[in-house]
């Protein structure tokens, strides 16, 4: 595709898709499109677009291909109309995935496993296959054609990251904003460790306000007696046979 005579003529009847593919992607390197496009809007209205980080963990799956596409299109929008943008990609570098995945490969059952093998090894192992999987992933985001500054990208476990993280902070504890409470979460006993709103299955959730049921369970040995019930899950009703209580314990 070198030649600028094979960006028009006729179509074939059976085009090799993914050898167009590769001449497009050698085209844009070959004369710089990028590069020049940056630069054509150098001076131009700012467009702020932040790339939500990509967890560094496995290969990209089709829905982070279509994910990125989207990012690429609306990057590309903006640029057209001679905007500005930072075109810099991030890698998530933490989460309870990576750690997993070691633990996989490594044939670890426990967090005393962890312990018995060095914690501070077994970090700088879940930071390797970071490094893997980010070049893996840059790699892909290229084939798809996604236009970024790859050399530039961000990576959460970096130094400058945690260091703005603890600066943070503590501005937050001068300031008297930080404070030691109390609050309900999910658990992994397995895991050891609390697990985040995007580790469990939430999308959909709402918050509703339903009429409580309260029912009567009549005392088998005791006339003109029942315990009476709240219950959030009518649909058992039918199915009660029984009633679990202490005289001593508070539901």
């Amino acid at each position: 595709m070198a030649d600028d005579t094979k960006l028009g003529g006729e179509l074939e009847t059976a085009p090799d898709l993914v050898k167009l593919e590769h001449e497009v992607l050698a085209f844009w390197k070959e004369r710089g499109c990028f590069d020049q496009l940056r630069e054509k809007n150098r001076q131009g209205p700012v467009f702020r677009f932040l790339d939500g980080p990509i967890t560094a963990n496995n290969p990209m799956g089709v829905h982070h291909a279509w994910g990125r596409s989207y990012k690429d299109l609306y990057n590309r929008f903006w640029t057209m109309r001679g905007r500005k943008l930072r075109y810099q990609n991030g890698f998530d570098c933490q989460g309870l995935w990576i750690e997993v995945e070691v633990e996989k490969e490594l044939a670890l059952g426990s967090k005393r496993d962890i312990e018995a093998l060095g914690v501070d090894r077994f970090v700088e192992m879940c930071k390797e296959r970071v490094r893997r999987f980010a070049a893996v992933q840059t790699q892909q985001s290229i084939r798809l054609g996604q236009w970024m500054r790859w050399d530039d990208s961000y990576h959460t476990m970096s130094d400058e990251n945690n260091y703005t993280i603890w600066a943070f902070l503590k501005k937050v504890w001068e300031k008297g904003w930080l404070y030691k409470g109390k609050d309900a979460m999910p658990w992994c006993p397995r895991c050891g460790t609390g697990i985040s709103q995007h580790e469990i299955v939430t999308e959909g959730y709402q918050d509703l306000t339903h009429t409580s049921i309260f029912v009567r369970f009549p005392l088998l040995d005791r006339a003109d007696e029942a315990l009476l019930v709240w219950t959030t899950t009518p649909w058992t009703l039918t199915s009660n046979v029984a009633a679990a209580v202490h005289p001593d314990l508070t539901y």
